[in-house]
């Protein structure tokens, strides 16, 4: 047996986090970063047996993922967010992988994210898989401050069965979301150099419209389809609405 190490980057998560660590209870160790919470995520994450650790100072995702993986003590680590859960399938799988060693390979799961309690096939989603098992000897996350990813050497597998996303269970997440991204999505583009005009910002809201949910058939989700399409043209729209006002206030 080889054993593994589920780490996680958590604020907040005590609506989510429960279901999260039990869907993980087969693994060797769970290690939780915690990034400020003031709710009982701490508590809820030690009753289920994680060993918690606190970031002294914010740098963003990629090196906040970096710090949990360094305080594991086995080389192979699964990386989870508190809104994820493993399905009974995909634990039996990766239980088995457990018992018969990992191999030469780095993982990568296949997801099925759900928005408003309804699981998503299209508007583009129905495909999405997370590199999200890998030996930190070979790979580990870059330093990105959002939408940050694992590097590694390891050829990569995917995985059967699948990880179930819920990052959006109500208006309010997601209205949380939207503020949060669009602050963080500014921020990284300003820092690239990148500038940006009414024009164009109206522009890629409209097309991100248009692409999930006529090219990416997106009215075939229903109600909820729609919804997510509109909402995620909203979100396009205040992600570089902040780059705007930020490279407005430096002129």
């Amino acid at each position: 047996m080889t054993a593994i190490s589920v780490v996680m980057i958590v604020k907040n998560e005590e609506a989510t986090i429960r279901n999260c660590l039990n869907s993980v209870s087969w693994a060797d160790e769970v290690i939780v970063l915690d990034t400020g919470s003031t709710d009982r995520t701490i508590e809820i994450c030690r009753e289920h047996g994680a060993v918690v650790h606190t970031l002294d100072k914010w740098e963003g995702f990629g090196k906040a993922r970096q710090q949990a993986v360094l305080h594991a003590t086995n080389d192979w680590i699964l990386t989870l967010d508190a809104d994820e859960v493993l399905s009974p399938e995909l634990q039996r799988e990766l239980i088995k992988l457990r018992e018969k060693g990992w191999g030469n390979y780095a993982y990568r799961m296949k997801a099925r994210t759900f928005y408003l309690g309804r699981a998503i096939r299209f508007c583009g989603w129905g495909n999405e898989s997370h590199l999200a098992i890998f030996n930190r000897q070979s790979g580990n996350f870059n330093a990105a401050e959002v939408h940050e990813s694992i590097i590694t050497d390891q050829p990569v597998k995917m995985l059967k069965h699948y990880l179930l996303h819920y990052p959006y269970p109500d208006l309010d997440m997601i209205l949380k979301k939207m503020r949060l991204y669009a602050k963080l999505s500014g921020d990284k583009k300003q820092k690239l150099g990148k500038k940006t005009g009414l024009g164009n910002i109206v522009f890629r809201s409209f097309f991100k419209f248009f692409r999930m949910y006529f090219l990416k058939l997106g009215f075939l989700d229903g109600r909820i389809g729609f919804i997510l399409c509109v909402n995620s043209a909203i979100s396009t729209y205040f992600n570089h609405l902040s780059l705007w006002e930020k490279t407005r206030k430096n002129r």
